[in-house]
């Protein structure tokens, strides 16, 4: 056992700041077990042993900051607490640490229909059986799993740095870029060591934000676009091009956690989510234009291809799969407009999350997203209120993110609410609410509002060939007027009126609007373009 505290000069018991964030094991049986396993972690983390609730409690009371611990890990039987009332205690405490009940084979199969049903509930994010011999790799892929979730919310090294004097709007939405990019960025001060090393390598000090990145490769972006542009160059003799208006991803790469995506059981970021379905498109061949908003599309004759206009160029090809995906719907308010960036955003924001220590945030939606940000804010903020304008949660939210938040006492859900106005003095510090059944308009100190209103679609780009839904989404297949129809035959299911024009995911009409439906929908496409391309040959650009 490690004493949790140290005597000061005084003998006055001192908090602890470790090197290297915590792993705790709560082994009051079997450590022998647990602490030979935990020994390859030992070079970047802490790895500390506690017998009991309430030794382990002193532990984490007695920590500088509660996101100096990445892991807990405890047996099925702790013996001053049951282990799920443990982890509710130990998680007000260090709400950001991941949580793995370890069951030894004595009791793995007799515990696990009482404990299982916790992880629907987030008290922990995995039941695992005790590792019985070395390199049980199954476990560890677990346990590495989850050290990799924490540390995507609390980065160790960044690999973008960003020169500003404020947080204003534009370093922000850069930073916010740059994380969902995967590449976890911090701002830093002109005065700041750092940002005088930068300053001076970029040769001028006078304009802000400026970017260092890429084997400090630095540049002064007055947009998100210019940073995308200058990470990401141009190329020519393309045969698969995805063309980005934003980071990778869209809305669902902005979600704090998926928890339906096959294949991930303790769920994924969308970033994480996101980055993976890009890497793997790399491998195919895919290059990747991110900052290339499309503006037009301009239709080929028969036999010619199309042509895709972008700020950056344009493309010529003979296939196009439209999968803009949708958009949040704008709240609409200026003077909260004005503070986008600046403690008012739209979507989950998850790299603003830290900056919500200790305030008070609201959050504007009923959908799973909004669930998903309001579970990852709580980490973070001292309170989080979910807005919804309807009486009833239940209606628009899934049942085991209601149960989850009910364990989550800085959680709380105002029904029939909705925002009029918000202001501050150079950020967010209060929000109007009307409650809209008695009309009575209240005041809120606000420390961040997140606006997750539901979606629109943003295709007003496309041609007018291509036969739009009334509310702006594509239509498809047999959803197309039958004028449009060729000699009486529907398009295919995700084909447009115009040959060689496909809408896949949210967009299209009719979609499910979800991640697992989109991802579905992108690999049915695939043949249908393959069909085209045969039936229509030419060259490929």
């Amino acid at each position: 056992m490690i004493d949790p505290m140290t005597d000061g000069p005084s003998g006055v018991l001192q908090p602890i700041a470790p090197r290297n964030p915590l792993i705790i094991l709560c082994a009051p049986a079997h450590a022998d077990v647990l602490e030979p396993q935990f020994a390859r972690y030992a070079l970047d983390y802490d790895v500390r042993t506690t017998h009991s609730c309430a030794e382990t409690l002193a532990l984490l009371r007695s920590l500088a900051h509660d996101d100096q611990v990445a892991l807990v890990v405890a047996e099925t039987e702790v013996p001053d607490a049951h282990v799920l009332m443990a982890f509710h205690r130990w998680r007000s405490l260090v709400p950001r640490a991941r949580r793995i009940i370890a069951a030894h084979s004595d009791h793995f199969r007799e515990r696990a229909e009482e404990l299982r049903p916790g992880l629907a509930t987030g008290k922990y994010d995995a039941y695992l059986l005790m590792p019985r011999g070395v390199r049980d790799e199954e476990f560890h892929t677990t346990v590495t799993e989850l050290l990799s979730d924490w540390g995507s919310t609390a980065p160790v090294v960044a690999s973008m740095q960003i020169v500003s004097p404020r947080l204003d709007a534009l370093t922000s939405a850069l930073r916010d870029f740059a994380f969902q990019m995967g590449m976890p960025a911090e701002v830093v001060t002109p005065d700041s060591e750092i940002g005088r090393e930068i300053i001076a390598r970029h040769g001028d000090g006078t304009r802000f934000p400026i970017v260092s990145a890429l084997n400090n490769l630095t540049a002064q972006p007055s947009s998100v676009r210019d940073l995308a542009v200058t990470i990401y160059g141009s190329s020519e003799g393309l045969r698969t091009v995805v063309l980005e208006s934003d980071a990778v991803g869209g809305q669902a790469g902005t979600s704090s956690m998926i928890r339906n995506y096959l294949g991930f059981p303790r769920g994924i970021s969308g970033m994480r989510l996101s980055q993976r379905a890009r890497n793997q498109a790399i491998r195919f061949g895919t290059r990747f234009y991110t900052g290339w908003p499309v503006e037009h599309v301009v239709l080929g004759e028969p036999g010619e291809p199309h042509r895709v206009l972008t700020g950056g160029g344009e493309v010529h090809t003979r296939a196009v799969v439209i999968a803009t995906g949708v958009a949040y719907r704008r709240l609409g308010i200026d003077r909260v407009e004005e503070l986008v960036g600046l403690g008012v955003h739209y979507g989950a924001a998850v790299s603003a999350a830290p900056e919500m220590e200790d305030r008070d945030v609201f959050v504007v939606g009923g959908g799973n997203s909004a669930g998903q940000a309001a579970l990852h804010l709580a980490k973070y903020a001292r309170s989080v209120t979910i807005l919804i304008r309807r009486p009833e949660i239940a209606q628009t939210m899934s049942d085991y993110l209601i149960r989850e938040m009910q364990y989550v006492p800085s959680i709380s859900i105002r029904p029939c609410s909705q925002v009029v106005d918000g202001g501050g003095e150079g950020r967010l510090e209060w929000i109007d609410i009307r409650d809209l059944n008695t009309e009575e308009v209240t005041r809120a100190q606000a420390g961040g509002l997140f606006l997750l209103l539901g979606a629109e679609p943003k295709c007003d780009w496309v041609p007018s060939g291509i036969c739009p839904h009334d509310n702006g989404f594509v239509l498809t297949g047999r959803d197309v007027p039958k004028e449009f129809w060729h000699e009486g035959l529907p398009p295919a299911n995700l084909a447009t009126s115009v040959p060689g024009l496909f809408a896949a995911g949210d967009i299209r009409a009719g979609s499910m609007k979800r991640v697992a439906a989109a991802s579905g929908e992108g690999a049915s496409v695939v043949p249908l373009v393959h069909a085209h391309l045969a039936a229509s040959p030419g060259p490929a650009n």
